[in-house]
């Protein structure tokens, strides 16, 4: 009996074994679960952007240095560099940045400065946006994440006690403002402050800060740029803004000046038709736009593809969104939330306001189209971004 209860004891021991070591790999399995609908997505428009990008800029490679592969061939090692960061981000846990949210919104804001540097800092188009450290980087996309990360940083932390109108949104606003002056000011980049601002502040309501104080400081900011327009007049309506302006409310009036690259973008588009004159076959890009590879690859893409073309573009948009939605209702926490909340909000904004651009829905403001424009650094990021939405899905709730 001794040894039969011995032997009981035995079985019972390694079943307990057995069904821990389920637990444990239960847990493995669901902590290292890949988001295949986001990746596949991500995946997917990166590899329509290379198409594009090769189709869209080999007229121009060509003309500038006599190889048709030139931008598609930077593109693809930005998007291979992207990808590896992707993966590596996706496996970091994301509450290591909450530990360093501070650190990362000083480094943030100084990392605008360094276009300053002789050495490094390089001029693009009129602005001085771009650092090279061997290859070309734009600080602002660097910056655009680390805001994202500071903002839910701020509203997460339990020892900030966020109550009342300056805590819940005056402060925040005024850190986030500090870096959107220094864009205007030392970068001349509006484009780059207006979506930090506006991911900041649809980042502001998510985080439960009441309507009461949106509408007070909405009011406040109103009549604070009434009053300090005069003032900043000649910064803002530079002679290159003024002329976008008097573009985009009157595109015919001046076609071979100022409206120029948004009309041979329309007519790209009207072009398109319903299934597009085909892949590689656009007319536009021959020059007529200029580079079409950048801020107006959605033109050459409405051309070649057609609306089909176009709508599965905008499907593949809405499916990034939707699912980073998903994601912010369902991390584990408030910093993960408000994370996915930003990146998410980021996307849509950029994707709106490029399409609007280019249909001519507003003025030009120089904002490129996630994932099909070209754009090394900026393809990175985004990537880089990916990376961390899909760390966060994989410890949120079941999507």
């Amino acid at each position: 009996m001794l040894m039969a209860s011995k032997k009981a004891t035995k079985r019972k021991g390694s079943n307990q074994n057995v069904s821990k070591s389920k637990i444990n790999l239960s847990s493995l399995k669901s902590g290292n679960r890949v988001d295949l609908p986001l990746l596949i997505v991500v995946l997917m428009l990166v590899a329509l952007g290379l198409v594009m990008v090769l189709s869209a800029s080999s007229p121009s490679a060509i003309a500038e240095s006599g190889n048709w592969y030139t931008y598609f061939r930077t593109q693809c090692i930005a998007a291979v560099m992207g990808l590896v960061f992707m993966v590596i981000l996706s496996k970091i846990n994301y509450d290591i940045y909450k530990h360093f949210y501070k650190l990362i919104y000083i480094l943030s804001v100084a990392i605008l400065f360094l276009v300053l540097l002789p050495v490094i800092g390089s001029d693009a188009n009129g602005a001085r946006r771009w650092i090279n450290i061997g290859i070309g980087v734009q600080p602002s996309e660097i910056t655009k994440i680390g805001l994202i990360v500071w903002v839910a940083g701020y509203y997460s932390d339990p020892n900030n006690k966020i109550e009342g109108i300056w805590k819940s949104c005056i402060k925040p606003l005024v850190a986030v403002g500090i870096p959107i002056l220094i864009l205007l000011v030392v970068q001349n980049h509006l484009s780059a402050g207006i979506i930090i601002g506006l991911v900041t502040v649809i980042m502001i309501i998510m985080s439960g800060c009441k309507l009461r104080y949106m509408l007070e400081i909405a009011g406040g900011v109103l009549g604070a740029c009434a009053i300090a327009f005069p003032f900043v007049k000649d910064k803002l309506m530079s002679s290159f803004r003024s002329d976008r302006i008097m573009a985009w409310l009157d595109p015919w009036a001046n076609t071979s000046g100022t409206s120029y690259q948004t009309v041979q973008g329309l007519y790209a588009i009207g072009s398109g038709g319903l299934f597009g004159v085909g892949l590689g076959e656009s007319t536009q890009k021959y020059l007529y736009i200029p580079e079409a590879h950048n801020d107006f690859i959605f033109a050459i893409l409405a051309e070649e593809l057609g609306f089909v073309g176009c709508a599965i573009v905008l499907t593949l948009f809405t499916i990034l969104i939707v699912r980073g939605v998903l994601i912010a209702i369902r991390a584990k926490d408030s910093f993960g939330s408000l994370i996915a909340v930003g990146i998410t909000a980021l996307i849509a904004i950029q994707v709106i306001l490029n399409i609007a651009v280019v249909t001519n829905s507003i003025p030009n403001t120089g904002i490129s189209l996630p994932f099909l424009s070209y754009g090394g650094s900026s393809l990175v990021i985004l990537l880089s971004a990916m990376g961390i939405l899909m760390n966060i899905s994989r410890s949120a709730k079941k999507i």
